[in-house]
């Protein structure tokens, strides 16, 4: 392992889309969805820490996750977990880790990750990573990562890339977020987009030449800081800087300005299991394309519905292209195309029933 490599787990976010199971004080990145007896973030962590030195792992989340996050990833010390007093999107998340890790490692490169992405081919994604860092360490540029897409799916954004590739590394042309199912054709078509995965790497002085030249106001915040990262004054700084950061996100705020934006083009079983959907596309399904996750069903004239009651046998008859999932004191049901909905119930039931189902 090369001792300049950092990690920066992003795990602040709510994942409303997978509520009921997703709740406000427990998260999808801290559920383990497949019964394999780790969550989404200890697979995150377990899969970096084959390749960059354990101690260079950094988790970025809320505070109020605080306590989860030393549950679920013991082996990390306090000085791994950087707690936002506040959500303020993933902008000043990368903002403050990458300040911080500059004041440890000069000359840091930097894999910056969402916490509940799903890997299937784990060696071809390590292989992916590395190289991506070898390129970093010794290039000006943000590099991101493009999944090779194999349908036209209108949940994620894409990224335009140019034909010509030097070793593998395209440069990227343009950000596209989530287009109608025409434009969406039109992309795999094309050939020449590739699904955004939302991961990163630069070395840690591009990232800051970046902040500085694109969101100025952010890095002022934090560039104020440098003489008290890693010191004990680091928590009290941060608890007055973060609410002065504006909202906003790094692809946003910086990817989509940005000329030296590059990929890599690739394939590894991506997956950042963003609804439920998403997750019914990747489970095995019976002779009636049912997906029963963590439970048992039978189904009579019933297809294409996703089910998960866990510990329980499901019958159902007549459905069809159904989400069901049950969990502690709530109950979903709805319609397989309309789960963009599912924010919306979310804030229905916290207006109308309050905060005990959310």
């Amino acid at each position: 392992m090369k001792d300049n490599r950092y990690c920066i787990i992003m795990s602040g976010g709510v994942g409303s889309r997978f509520w009921p199971a997703s709740r406000s004080n427990k998260p999808k990145q801290f559920l383990d969805f497949f019964g394999t007896g780790r969550t989404l973030i200890q697979m995150t962590y377990d899969r970096f820490a084959r390749i960059i030195p354990k101690e260079h792992i950094f988790i970025v989340s809320n505070a109020n996750y605080a306590d989860l996050i030393r549950e679920q990833l013991p082996e990390l010390s306090s000085e791994q977990i950087l707690l936002e007093p506040m959500r303020r999107n993933t902008a000043p998340c990368i903002a403050w880790a990458s300040y911080h890790i500059r004041a440890l490692q000069p000359d840091a490169s930097i894999v910056v990750a969402p916490s509940d992405h799903l890997i299937l081919k784990e060696e071809a994604f390590l292989s992916c990573i590395e190289k991506g860092l070898d390129f970093v360490s010794d290039h000006d540029t943000l590099l991101t990562i493009g999944i090779s897409p194999n349908r036209p799916e209108t949940g994620y954004g894409y990224i335009r890339v140019t034909p010509q590739e030097d070793n593998g590394i395209r440069k990227v042309e343009a950000f596209t977020e989530k287009p109608n199912i025409d434009r969406a054709r039109q992309f795999i078509a094309n050939g020449n987009y590739f699904w955004n995965a939302g991961i990163f790497m630069w070395h840690v002085d591009s990232i800051v030449r970046a902040l500085e030249l694109y969101l100025p106001q952010i890095a002022s915040c934090f560039e104020a800081g440098e003489s008290i990262y890693t010191t004990k004054q680091e928590t009290e700084f941060i608890s007055r800087c973060f609410p002065s950061c504006e909202n906003i996100s790094i692809d946003f705020g910086v990817m989509e300005k940005a000329h030296n934006v590059t990929a890599i083009c690739t394939d590894f079983g991506w997956s950042d299991l963003g609804t439920w959907g998403s997750l019914y596309e990747l489970c095995e399904k019976d002779g009636d394309q049912n997906v029963g996750l963590k439970c048992q069903i039978n189904s009579y004239q019933a297809t294409g519905n996703f089910i998960s009651v866990p510990g329980k046998l499901v019958v159902i008859q007549g459905v069809n292209d159904t989400i069901l999932v049950e969990d502690g004191n709530v109950l979903l049901v709805c319609k397989k195309d309309e789960e963009q909905h599912i924010r919306e119930f979310v804030d229905d039931a916290k207006k109308k029933q309050g905060n005990d189902f959310i």
